[in-house]
């Protein structure tokens, strides 16, 4: 049985920052972090949302913070064991909130690829590199790269981020601090794709979030999901061409059908493109958990 869509929360007496996909109460030196059914894609926020998304993002989120054992910042997962103030709906925010502490965010977006493809494939066929790296000769379409490879980017509120170099992003937050993010990004990245490779899984590339908490750097917001990565089914990886995906990759694909302009409101989406979206990540998060979804 399909949920129903939740669009946005609503807790009495909190304030309440909503992202493109979050809603975020502040609850002093802690943070409720609730994942909606909203989508977005080209940088706008869909009028259509994807039912049970909020909850795959949040339960995937919770199992690899579990697995990979790397300090993060979540707390809990339990609804019912939140002090939450009298008049909170609990049922529509069981299984897509997070209770988590409060850290100083890195204001880098830490990329990860370990495939040619997206915007990465297109810079190299015009100057055989990525985000200013280069790359050996002859690769094709979602080529496996050596060597994953780490593209920082700024974090943008509204718009692109905006692809930096390394030394520019150490100059932004020490050269120290810089080395750690890319060096414990990559790890992360190799053990996750390690993973969901045994799993039938292709990760092609993420982007991890990280923060500090009392001088320690602690994984913060989303790991290794279908919002933040590219998911590709393994036994139908072929290089040279793009790949089917488990991630919104197939939302994109529907828009870039239409004769939306993509500077203007996005269209709706059809019925059946929200259904086969909603069956995307229902199946990530089954085929890398090993568990039947709960909607």
């Amino acid at each position: 049985m399909t949920s129903a869509v939740v669009v946005q929360t609503n807790i009495p007496g909190l304030k309440v920052r909503r992202g493109k996909v979050r809603d975020v109460y502040d609850l002093g030196d802690r943070l409720l972090l609730v994942s909606t059914d909203r989508i977005s894609a080209f940088d706008w926020v869909l009028p259509t949302g994807i039912p049970d998304k909020g909850r795959v993002l949040t339960q995937l989120s919770a199992f690899w913070f579990h697995l990979l054992g790397e300090p993060n910042h979540l707390l809990s997962t339990d609804v019912e064991a939140m002090d939450l103030p009298p008049g909170a709906d609990k049922a529509q925010l069981a299984g897509r909130t997070c209770l988590v502490r409060k850290a100083e965010v890195v204001p880098i977006e830490c990329v990860v690829r370990g495939y040619l493809a997206g915007s990465g494939w297109k810079e190299y066929r015009q100057q055989g590199t990525v985000c200013g790296i280069p790359l050996p000769q002859g690769l094709v379409e979602c080529s496996r790269l050596e060597e994953p490879i780490f593209t920082p980017a700024t974090k943008a509120q509204t718009g692109h981020d905006e692809n930096i170099s390394f030394d520019e992003m150490a100059d932004r937050v020490g050269r120290d601090l810089a080395h750690q993010l890319r060096q414990r990004s990559i790890d992360l990245f190799a053990r996750g794709a390690e993973y969901a490779r045994q799993r039938g899984i292709v990760i092609a590339d993420t982007k991890f979030e990280w923060g500090l908490v009392d001088g320690e750097l602690i994984l913060v917001d989303e790991v290794l999901t279908p919002d933040s990565s590219r998911f590709w089914p393994a036994d139908e990886y072929q290089p040279g061409r793009s790949q089917p995906s488990f991630d919104k990759q197939f939302v994109r694909d529907w828009l870039e059908t239409t004769t939306w302009d993509k500077n203007s409101p996005p269209p709706p989406l059809p019925d059946d493109v929200v259904a086969r979206t909603r069956q995307k990540y229902i199946e990530a998060y089954e085929r890398l958990t090993g568990h039947a979804f709960a909607a």
